[in-house]
């Protein structure tokens, strides 16, 4: 049984402890929030008791009865928490990006670290086991469209009459670039659309990218990301805020959509945070033939369980989590190059 403790009670931790709640071997035994209404409301929602949610996460570590964390706390205090449940002897899933910088004091520090306190170390990445994005992956490894030689994605916020409610400190630190390590669609929720592109073709070796401002600074949008990959395949990210789109969902007023290209074929992926199209959320073109496929699940949340039970099954199996630190480097590597790019007006490569 994986004992497991949570290290920020925000609204994004509802999914995470899906994941949790619906393993056969795994167990919240402990929470923390420094606000007391995020604790009390989540720890009761998944059946912790009262003396088992902590203020201060150092009183978490410090518990006999948590073999791993999760940590869901504002991207610059991700490298501090991190190290310290390191140095408890935990086991770690943290929240993506894995940091705000590649600098020894945060990214590379922990994965340093994880070596030698001999722990098992996972920056949380769902998009990678997203249903759809995952059924994708298995028509390329398949052939289905030959070599890949490009993706394109494509991310849209709009608003939503029955997405949930973002609590607006949550919303606040996230257009803080001190806090967040950039803006919340580009850098933010942009690691997603980097793992996705890293998933399918690797590490990109460069970047370049125009990242927009508007509303006061508070939206990095509208924005363009393109790159390169060392065989020539090529990829690009495009970001628009539409405020007047309304859009199917429960979760954020968003919605993605991924075009893979190959030599012999292409693949759509046609949702992501909600539902746009009323297409299969999986087309395939190949030899003239067009094929959709609808036979998964697609809600969102889906990603998220898949992702947390994996890092369960991990733990009990003694095989590698995805994303690793390593691996979790790359993609945040990717994320600041764009953000580099951005600030110079020349194509970045990104730090490896």
């Amino acid at each position: 049984m994986i004992r497991v403790g949570i290290i920020g009670c925000g609204r994004i931790s509802d999914l995470h402890a899906q994941a949790y709640l619906e393993h056969p071997e795994a167990v919240i035994t402990a929470v923390c929030d420094p606000v007391p209404g995020n604790r009390d409301t989540r720890g009761a929602a998944w059946g912790v008791a009262e003396r088992d949610r902590h203020a201060d996460y150092r009183e978490l570590l410090a518990r006999d009865d948590v073999d791993m964390v999760e940590i869901l706390v504002p991207h610059h205090l991700h490298a501090q928490v991190t190290l310290d449940a390191m140095d408890a002897g935990k086991h770690v899933s943290l929240q993506k990006p894995m940091a705000t910088s590649l600098a020894d004091a945060d990214a590379d520090a922990m994965i340093a670290r994880a070596a030698e306190r001999h722990v098992v170390f996972k920056v949380f990445e769902n998009f990678v086991f997203y249903p759809p994005v995952q059924r994708a992956k298995a028509l390329v490894e398949a052939g289905e469209i030959g070599e890949v030689r490009s993706i394109r994605l494509k991310s849209n916020p709009g608003w939503s009459p029955t997405a949930w409610e973002v609590p607006a400190a949550a919303s606040a630190w996230r257009a803080d670039p001190e806090q967040s390590g950039g803006g919340p669609l580009v850098f933010d929720d942009g690691h997603h659309k980097f793992a996705i592109a890293w998933h399918f073709l690797g590490l990109a070796d460069r970047v370049h990218a125009f990242v927009g401002s508007s509303y006061d600074g508070l939206i990095d949008a509208p924005s363009m990301v393109s790159w390169t990959h060392p065989d020539g395949a090529v990829g690009a990210l495009e970001v628009v805020y539409s405020p007047e789109l309304k859009l199917d969902t429960v979760h954020y007023a968003q919605d993605d959509r991924v075009e893979i290209t190959g030599t012999r074929g292409v693949i759509w992926i046609t949702r992501g945070h909600g539902r746009m199209l009323d297409v299969a959320p999986v087309v395939l073109h190949r030899d003239g033939v067009t094929t959709g496929y609808d036979d998964m699940p697609t809600g969102w949340e889906t990603s998220f369980v898949r992702s947390g039970q994996h890092f369960v099954d991990a733990l009990l199996d003694g095989t590698p989590p995805a994303l690793t630190g390593e691996q979790g480097r790359e993609v945040l590597a990717f994320a600041l190059a764009a953000q580099e790019s951005a600030r110079t007006g020349r194509a970045a490569v990104p730090s490896v």
